[in-house]
């Protein structure tokens, strides 16, 4: 069995303010064209910005790297047009196994409700994900993709960042009014910047090791404690597309990288969980440590930092690209409006605000998972193990196993943009929560309540009694949507109700929903005044 991948190469051309030798000014340069920084450019280009993309290499991501991508991050990426590949091409699942050494011990269920267009996760290698996202940005005219271009330095003042950049040909500089930084854990941005990246460095040692097989285990996640075939330690099990799977075997602090990287050392420990007579070969293999561990400020002047160069945690729960998409999800919506002159400058630190809780929640939760996985004492691991084994039998200590507690969004609950409620609510769409989909139908055709969301602020009223109103915010296109019961009038029909069920809505209800999916403000009934009053909260402006 061979991988059916071949890694493509892109072709490095040289630009024409680097021929002409006249720096041009842009609005936005990301740098690091990987999941994070290709989202960003996508984003860009959705919301009518034109964007520079700076990667010092030529190709995708060699290895399957991170493989788990989340419901949320796949509602985003559906609203860019690129999530129907991924989810096509990729291994759905939402059931995981916990085990303790050869007895299983816990179960969950990621979505257990019906009723969502996109999965709870899917397993994909990170190299298609790339493919596709740079085939997307390639047919994107407001996209510039610029490959084998290395910043080597950059300066900013009041108004703009000037970027140093080698290239094949030589050095140019560059300009632009705002850079995405999106190049990884050991981000030069970063450095550059003198940025301080504090946190908590494990020295556990895993092992990865992607393997061509054909196996009749389903499509879940499986994760091992102290299993008779790696005793004392742990193992986790993926399955991902072309009959490939990602094993992960803990190797302990004082394992040696470069003897278990070995072929006949990796093909020992599959053996020994395999058996002898399961046929399988090895696609790429890796050794990591990690740490969980976060920039001081997300934003530096006019460098925003994204994805790994601004937290990074550990593996355990997929919570590293799928938070990384999230921050461009909160970030380029505020950026538009900054760059168009339609909110102030500062209104870009909410980006900081909002994001630095999520990247602090999954730094805790990351943590957590790290800590159960990897006891680091006696006394911790017989309380561990304790708790595995009362799992199998006792409900109560179901909720204390954390084998990687799987990656979901942060609300924004505290945001300084939010409206806080005035009444009763009998749903936790509080405002700065991202929205829940549902089925709906709209002129008779079925669809998905999220894709009448997102593209700018949008008031959701349940019912056919839409506001009157006369927004005169610049800069802001507001949509107004009614949904109700079949026969009602609305726009929308809430097919079998499970919208008004999990926004909580009456007759009346409304939400004005921002333009990255998250509630800004909810009310039992609203008028024009409320909710003018909301979004200029919601876009930095003074509200009293």
């Amino acid at each position: 069995m061979q991988s059916t991948y071949t890694y493509p190469r892109f072709t490095y051309r040289q630009s024409d303010e680097q021929r002409e030798g006249r720096p041009r000014l842009h609005p936005v340069v990301i740098i690091g064209a990987g999941p994070i920084g290709l989202t960003a450019a996508l984003e860009c280009a959705a919301r009518g910005l034109a964007v520079v993309v700076l990667d010092d290499n030529d190709t995708v991501s060699i290895g399957s790297r991170a493989v788990c991508y989340a419901k949320r991050p796949l509602e985003i990426w559906d609203r860019l047009g690129v999530a129907r590949r991924m989810v096509d091409k990729g291994v759905s699942w939402q059931v995981g196994k916990v085990f303790f050494e050869d007895r299983p011990v816990y179960r969950f269920d990621l979505l257990p409700e019906a009723g969502h267009k996109m999965p709870a996760m899917i397993n994909l290698q990170q190299y298609y994900l790339e493919q596709y996202m740079v085939e997307a940005c390639a047919a994107q005219p407001l996209i510039d993709l610029r490959w084998k271009h290395k910043v080597l330095n950059l300066q900013q003042d009041e108004d703009q960042v000037t970027l140093s950049v080698e290239t094949p040909d030589g050095f140019f500089h560059m300009r632009s009014q705002w850079v995405i930084a999106c190049d990884g854990a050991n981000s030069d941005i970063r450095t550059m910047l003198g940025a301080e990246f504090t946190g908590q460095f494990f020295l556990d040692r895993f092992l990865i090791a992607d393997v061509i097989m054909k196996a009749d285990f389903p499509a879940e996640r499986w994760f091992w404690f102290d299993p008779p075939f790696h005793r004392g330690q742990s193992v986790l099990l993926h399955k991902q597309c072309d009959n490939v799977w990602r094993i992960d075997f803990q190797l302990g602090w004082d394992a040696d990288p470069e003897q278990e990287k070995k072929p006949e050392n990796v093909m020992a420990r599959i053996r020994a969980m395999l058996g002898k007579d399961v046929e399988f070969e090895l696609e790429w293999v890796s050794v990591y440590q990690f740490a969980c561990r976060r920039i001081d400020n997300m934003r530096y002047q006019r460098v925003l930092f994204a994805g790994d160069a601004a937290h990074q945690v550990s593996p355990f729960g997929a919570r590293g690209a799928n938070t990384g998409v999230q921050d461009i999800d909160n970030l380029v919506w505020k950026l538009k409006l900054v760059i168009d002159g339609h909110a102030p400058v500062s209104f870009i630190d909410s980006y900081h605000e909002e994001r630095v809780r999520a990247a602090d929640d999954n730094l805790r939760q990351s943590t957590r998972s790290t800590d159960f996985i990897t006891p680091k004492s006696a006394a911790s691991k017989l309380l561990r193990d304790a708790v595995l084994s009362l799992a199998e039998t006792e409900e109560f200590a179901r909720t204390l196993v954390n084998s990687g507690r799987l990656s979901t969004p942060t609300p924004y609950r505290d945001s300084s943009l939010n409206t806080p409620d005035s009444a009763f609510f009998d749903s936790p769409m509080v405002p700065g929560t991202h929205c829940a989909d549902a089925p709906i139908l709209r002129g008779g055709s079925p669809g998905w309540l999220l894709e009448e969301l997102g593209q700018g602020f949008t008031v959701l009223v349940f019912g056919d009694q839409a506001p009157t109103m006369a927004l005169d915010i610049p800069g802001v296109a507001l949509r107004i949507r009614t949904i109700g019961a079949p026969g009602c009038g609305a726009d929308l029909i809430d097919v079998d109700g499970l919208a008004a069920i999990r926004y909580g809505a009456a007759p009346g209800t409304t939400y004005l929903i921002r333009p990255d999916q998250h509630v800004a403000a909810r009310w039992p009934y609203a008028d024009g005044v409320a909710i003018a009053g909301a979004i200029a909260r919601c876009i930095g402006h003074c509200v009293v």
